[in-house]
């Protein structure tokens, strides 16, 4: 069995066929998903997508959604987690975390937003799902300031001594795609060389597709704006998982066990779902 750790089943690029990209990923031996929230406008609606097809989800606001973010939005986020903190469906506080890569936004606002939520997952008793570009250090330190309960650093970019700080904070580190470039040499070196309990899959559907979907500008251009996109989903997960097997030197049959557990292990909540 495979867990999708990441995954936004709720994105736009799956209205047409979302029935159709469940029945895929089922066929393709996906047991469990996770769909995080971006903001306080799909609250309901990952958690609706996650009743309706049997998945977990995880609510919060995402760095990039800051900009629009009201304190509103962390009060009416608080209600939410004590409303359904019965759910076993809810597994984390997420998608949240910083982001400076992407110019334009405030750094202190996204802090003030990150800094809120851990403090909501440490009430709560949740782990958290990070978003982390460029930011690996700063996270860290909010993660000093606000102990909680562990989570996965979804899309690890960073460097092996961040890697090894948030393994010792109790955090695995996701993998997806972008592990199947051959040019990624850091993350693959990390993919390659962390502890075999760090290690989760993700897919972040319908980002960050593999090197199969992948698609340059050149190529998006070329196609025309008709053109179906080179969206990622999570039935792709199985053969990112060939690459991350390849690194480690494990068979697929491994490849799921170790990645399952520790997406277990990272979201306990997630045990009564598979």
């Amino acid at each position: 069995m495979w867990i999708d750790s990441h995954v936004h089943l709720d994105a736009p690029e799956f209205e047409p066929d979302r029935d159709a990209v469940v029945a895929r990923a089922r066929a393709a031996g996906l047991g469990q998903m996770v769909l995080p929230a971006v903001a306080a406008f799909n609250f309901e609606a990952v958690r609706a997508q996650a009743h309706a097809h049997g998945f977990a989800y995880a609510l919060g606001i995402h760095p990039l959604y800051t900009l629009q973010a009201q304190e509103q939005d962390l009060r009416l986020l608080d209600d939410l987690l004590s409303q359904y903190g019965d759910d076993p469906r809810l597994v984390a506080v997420g998608e949240i975390g910083l982001d400076f890569f992407v110019p334009g936004l405030d750094a202190e606002r996204q802090n003030f937003f990150y800094l809120a939520q851990l403090k909501l997952a440490r009430r709560h008793g949740l782990p958290v799902i990070l978003h982390v570009r460029r930011s690996a250090d700063q996270l860290l330190a909010g993660l000093r300031r606000v102990v909680v309960p562990g989570g996965i650093a979804h899309a690890f970019n960073g460097s092996a001594q961040q890697a090894q700080h948030f393994v010792n904070m109790g955090f695995k580190l996701g993998f997806g795609g972008t592990l199947t470039f051959e040019r990624s040499l850091q993350i693959r070196r990390l993919a390659a060389s962390l502890p075999d309990s760090a290690l989760v899959l993700e897919t972040d559907a319908p980002d960050i597709p593999p090197l199969w979907l992948y698609q340059t500008a050149a190529e998006r251009v070329a196609a025309g704006p008709g053109a179906p996109r080179s969206r990622n989903e999570p039935a792709e997960l199985p053969r990112i998982a060939e690459s991350l097997a390849g690194l480690r030197g494990w068979d697929l049959a491994q490849t799921a066990s170790i990645t399952t557990a520790n997406a277990l292990a990272a979201l306990p909540r997630l045990q009564a779902l598979v």
